[in-house]
């Protein structure tokens, strides 16, 4: 007989690339993982899984336990939902993600109050260079920064976030005048690899003008939007970033606006949600929570402040 924390565990497992990775998703050791599919393996008598040079493979009965698993546990969550917006308590498991530095600096401190208010609730926060590809059927909510594609996803805004191109002072000071977006092709430019999006072409637009597109030739590129904001403020190249990680730099005069007539694309901060997983009460309750965090948006109050 499989429970459902059996079938919750299975499906743990089928959604990962190895043994070993799924142990990081249950955050127990890989050994721990191996000896719970054993056990539940012996138990109702068949094999789940074969392991091969391939990976992990299903076997046929692998592949019943999978699909009739995910299908009983979507139903048990469905019913504790209608259960839950019943109710004026929150409970159950909500699991968040969201990207590394906006994740750590607006995200986490909200999950914490979350937390802190709803004791009933259990929470996950998953920080992610890719949150938006992750399976919207393993997250409750994915917050993202920017455009994507959003087929089979509930998308809600949560704040403004413009992209802005600046350097260091002492950069500009030490480098030819950047007039216009081409002039940026002779200059020292550095990129961030992140969100599966083309790094190397940088877009502006301008009242009155065409847009302009420059293919620039990173002299540095990182995926780790921290590295890279201090790289521009030790004076080693022009950076586009987003204005919630620059806004007090920039206020401050760490780092200088160029192109000051010229508007990147912008990039607002989003959450995503799975059509099911939106409608449930601990959903909402932090989707609102977080709103609130963001209202009036940090990083224009601190740079109004600075």
């Amino acid at each position: 007989m499989l429970s459902s924390d059996d079938l919750l565990f299975f499906g743990t497992i089928t959604a990962s690339a190895s043994l070993a990775d799924a142990a990081r998703q249950l955050n127990v050791s890989p050994p721990a993982v191996t000896q719970r599919l054993k056990a539940i393996e012996q138990r109702i008598g068949v094999r789940l899984i074969d392991r091969s040079m391939r990976g992990l493979v299903l076997t046929d009965e692998g592949e019943l336990v999978a699909a009739e698993g995910a299908a009983i546990i979507d139903a048990i969550e469905r019913l504790d939902d209608r259960l839950e917006r019943r109710s004026t308590s929150v409970r159950g498991k909500l699991r968040i993600a969201a990207p590394y530095g906006f994740g750590r600096d607006y995200v986490g401190p909200v999950v914490g109050e979350f937390a802190r208010l709803h004791p009933e609730a259990t929470v996950t926060l998953e920080l992610s260079d890719h949150p938006a590809t992750l399976s919207s059927d393993s997250w409750d909510l994915v917050i993202h920064i920017g455009a994507l594609n959003t087929v089979g996803r509930i998308v809600t805004t949560l704040a403004p976030n413009h992209r802005i191109a600046c350097a260091s002072p002492s950069y500009i000071a030490e480098h030819p005048s950047i007039i216009e977006p081409d002039d940026l092709q002779q200059h020292r430019c550095l990129a961030l690899r992140e969100n599966n999006e083309d790094v190397t072409l940088w877009r502006f637009t301008k009242a009155k003008c065409d847009p302009a597109t420059v293919r620039i030739k990173p002299v540095m590129a990182t995926n780790d939007g921290a590295v890279m904001r201090n790289w521009a403020l030790a004076g080693l190249g022009v950076i586009v970033r987003s204005e919630w990680d620059l806004a007090g730099d920039i206020a401050a005069g760490r780092l200088v606006r160029i192109l000051p007539d010229w508007q990147c694309p912008d990039a607002d901060v989003v959450a995503l949600l799975g059509a099911r997983h939106g409608r449930s009460r601990r959903a909402t309750v932090f989707l609102e929570l977080m709103r609130a965090s963001l209202h009036p948006v940090p990083w224009r109050e601190a740079g109004r402040g600075t």
